[in-house]
């Protein structure tokens, strides 16, 4: 089983909102990616989304973006994003998925195989550029969900097992500070930090290294519309 990652596909299939407005490389950008995961990932595979899958502003909407992934390998595995403003009650977006092959994570995790995937949206962190002091509240509230989501892999975890998180906010600042979530993962055991959100000129290593946890970053357009392998 390999595990592959993705994020911000910002689809809009039932709203009007193409993504070639942001420059050449978005036109077509879905078709990219569909062609990239039908070439490489297989159905015993996984695949993480980590936020910002629609631009729909109501659950039809974006459940119609989600389905559009249903004829793809592997089994897939969400966050929410800050723009998934569909995504209104886990409970709902849950009963509505369209197989069983779709996963959503909110808080808490899920293990596929001998992997544990742990997830929920996070937050701007202290040491970004967009930082305010509104976003604290916001910042160390969504820390708390992380606390949640751990305690529910304490129960599922197995010896052997690697441990992802997915989360759709970067996790520290520019300079890899120490963050409320670092050392959440750290203190957890996390192997590998999948996240998204930043795009165009947004500055961020693919791939970072910090205390031993590798950070991955899989927004679509800095993975030029390929998915990511993660394991």
């Amino acid at each position: 089983m390999k595990v592959f990652a993705i994020s911000d596909l910002h689809l809009s299939g039932l709203s009007d909102k193409p993504m070639d407005v942001f420059g050449g490389g978005w036109e077509g950008h879905f078709d990219k990616i569909k062609a990239n995961w039908k070439e490489r990932v297989a159905e015993e595979d996984v695949v993480l989304i980590g936020g910002d899958t629609s631009w729909g502003m109501k659950l039809d909407e974006g459940m119609y973006d989600v389905a559009s992934l249903s004829g793809l390998p592997g089994k897939k595995v969400f966050v929410r994003g800050n723009h998934d403003y569909w995504w209104n009650g886990i409970t709902r977006v849950r009963a509505r998925r369209p197989d069983d092959s779709f996963y959503f994570l909110q808080n808490d995790c899920v293990r596929l195989g001998n992997v544990v995937i742990a997830g929920s949206r996070g937050w701007t962190c202290p040491g970004s550029a967009d930082f305010t002091e509104h976003d604290m509240t916001l910042y160390r509230r969504e820390a708390e969900r992380f606390r949640l989501a751990f305690s529910e892999v304490k129960k599922v975890r197995r010896e052997g097992d690697a441990l992802i998180v997915l989360i759709h906010f970067p996790p520290t600042g520019i300079k890899r500070e120490d963050t409320l979530f670092t050392e959440l993962f750290e203190e957890n055991g996390v192997d590998k930090v999948v996240f998204g959100h930043l795009h165009g000129s947004a500055y961020f290593p693919p791939r970072a290294e910090k205390n031993g946890i590798e950070y991955i970053l899989t927004s679509c357009d800095k993975t030029k519309f390929s998915l990511v392998e993660i394991l």
